[in-house]
């Protein structure tokens, strides 16, 4: 293994400094790689956010590393795992409530994210969510309890520790509550992906709940970094998203956060419509950041930071503050463990996971399971872009594969051989609504399977009102018994009182679990991590 070097401060120059406090995605292979190789080379980079997903990963890897002869930072998100050891994202782990099984997700993605070649990983995801969100952050987050989420987190962390990556917790500061409005039309959130969101707390409130996660993770020396969000808090920042709030991030360093502070993406909506794709960059550090996330051509973004520095805008004493924590950060890389493995028991966790997490609730004297020589309808609910009559998924509509109406289909019906299916959209047409209508009156009852993912620039989750009417008709005939929804639980406020809810998270092993609990052949083990009011 080649040995790695480290940098010091005072021997860089403020170019180098510059690049030092930024990092760049890797987002396409081949996309201006080689002016990014060329500043590795020349020690002005501090970090490079390489996609998972990404064509040629491991090429791109090799390259990072055949040229960096210091510990660059190589980060990456994993909310779900990575590899083969995907879960359905952190409430899945909030749903199966064991500092366990968090532990074991932790080990299990720090060794995989350290097999691909990551040497940080921007987990355990600490929002603290009181009400439904946007972009998913119900089903990314592990609940809002502070006491249950700080527990999970912890474990996730001391996983990934073990397992031989540096932390990051986000999204900092991580609340969201609904501000009061007028009316429900103004009530709505808005996903930062699409343009700026508003958040409420005071600087009180925010260290008492929304930071109790980060406070903790810290006593234990499990925090390495945060990533800062780009809401702006109206009551202690009414002029700056918290990513360009000196204020906002000024809090937790007066809790004594001495890590690195990475920014969210710098190309989302709700910084580039206000900031400007050049602005955000040179603000970021100038205003508290260690690292700027910018997305794009690596040219642009380190050209226009060198602007900002020449043009007064970054102050040295900013700039070497932020430096030195990358460093150090780089240091930390060199301690990691390099030696866990992935156990028998860790994989074993990992399937439990996905199994231990869905959650059943029933009317009195109502079973969990349905009687599997009835005749069900399932009305399985689906993405517009799929062909209803193929029953199959048109590649890359869902997210990351989970939901695929044909497979679900295929199981109900090994497990309900009298039983048939019914497709239905997100946004159906009215022929499709009568359509849907008639085919129940011939069934005993009507099960509707639901989803929500985590799709970002999706906006507020809801349901559609024409699926609402058409759940509301079956309720009111009689007809609907079941709602089987995976994703976001808020959703179900929307609708009237259902006898036999099942709430999963977004894997298809959590899908073909539920499956299972409605057959009886599998106990509901889940807890709901959110006060959802189902009547």
């Amino acid at each position: 293994m080649k040995k790695l070097k480290e940098l010091k401060l005072e021997d860089l120059s403020v170019r180098q400094k510059l690049g030092m406090s930024a990092c760049f995605s890797m987002v396409n292979f081949g996309d201006g790689y080689g002016y990014l190789l060329d500043l590795i080379r020349d020690h002005a980079v501090g970090a490079v956010w390489v996609l998972p997903e990404i064509e040629k990963k491991h090429h791109v890897m090799q390259m990072i590393k055949d040229v960096a002869d210091y510990p660059i930072l190589i980060l990456t998100d994993a909310e779900s795992g990575l590899g083969d050891y995907m879960i359905g994202l952190h409430n899945s782990l909030g749903m199966t409530d064991s500092e366990e099984l968090a532990y074991s997700f932790g080990r299990v993605t720090a060794i995989t994210a350290r097999r691909m070649g990551y040497n940080m990983v921007c987990n355990p995801l600490v929002d603290m969510i009181g009400c439904s969100g946007v972009c998913g952050k119900n089903i990314r987050s592990l609940g809002s309890d502070k006491h249950r989420v700080t527990a999970l987190a912890a474990a996730i962390a001391r996983g990934m520790h073990d397992g031989g990556v540096l932390t990051c917790g986000k999204h900092y500061p991580g609340s969201q509550r609904r501000a009061p409005a007028e009316n429900e039309k103004r009530n709505r959130p808005i996903d930062t992906h699409m343009a700026e969101g508003i958040g409420i707390e005071t600087r009180e409130e925010l260290i008492e709940t929304a930071l109790y996660p980060y406070r903790e993770l810290m006593k234990e020396n499990l925090l390495d970094a945060i990533m800062v969000e780009h809401k702006r808090y109206v009551n202690i920042d009414p002029e700056n998203p918290a990513t360009l709030s000196p204020k906002v991030i000024g809090i937790i360093r007066e809790l004594g956060f001495d890590g690195i502070a990475i920014t969210d993406a710098l190309s989302m909506g709700g910084i580039v419509s206000k900031y400007g794709q050049k602005g955000a960059r040179g603000l970021a550090v100038a205003r508290g950041n260690d690292l700027a996330l910018v997305w794009g051509e690596t040219r642009f973004a380190y050209e226009a930071m060198i602007e900002y520095y020449e043009n007064g805008l970054i102050p040295d004493e900013r700039l070497n503050e932020a430096v030195r924590r990358v460093l150090e950060a780089q240091h930390k890389v060199l301690e990691l463990s390099q030696d866990a493995e992935i156990t028998k028991e860790d994989m074993a966790n990992i399937h439990r996971i996905n199994t231990d997490s869905i959650y059943a609730k029933t009317d009195e004297g109502v079973s969990v399971a349905v009687d599997r020589e009835a005749r069900h309808l399932f009305m399985i609910l689906t993405d517009n872009s799929i062909d209803l009559n193929a029953e199959k998924v048109i590649e890359d509509t869902q997210f990351k594969g989970w939901y695929d109406p044909g497979t679900i289909a295929k199981r109900i019906r090994e497990l309900f051989p009298h039983s048939d299916v019914h497709m239905v959209h997100q946004f159906p047409s009215p022929l499709e609504n009568g359509l849907a209508c008639k085919a129940a009156r011939d069934y005993d009852d009507v099960i509707f399977f639901t989803f929500f993912g985590e799709d970002c620039s999706a906006g507020f989750e809801c349901f559609t009102p024409r699926i609402l009417s058409l759940m509301d008709a079956m309720l009111v005939s009689g007809q609907l018994s079941t709602v089987v929804h995976f994703g976001n639980p808020y959703v179900l406020e929307y609708l009237h009182h259902v006898g036999r809810i099942l709430v999963g998270s977004v894997s298809a092993e959590c899908i073909d679990t539920a499956l299972s609990v409605l057959a009886g052949e599998y106990p509901p083990k889940g807890k709901l991590t959110y006060n959802v009011d189902f009547e």
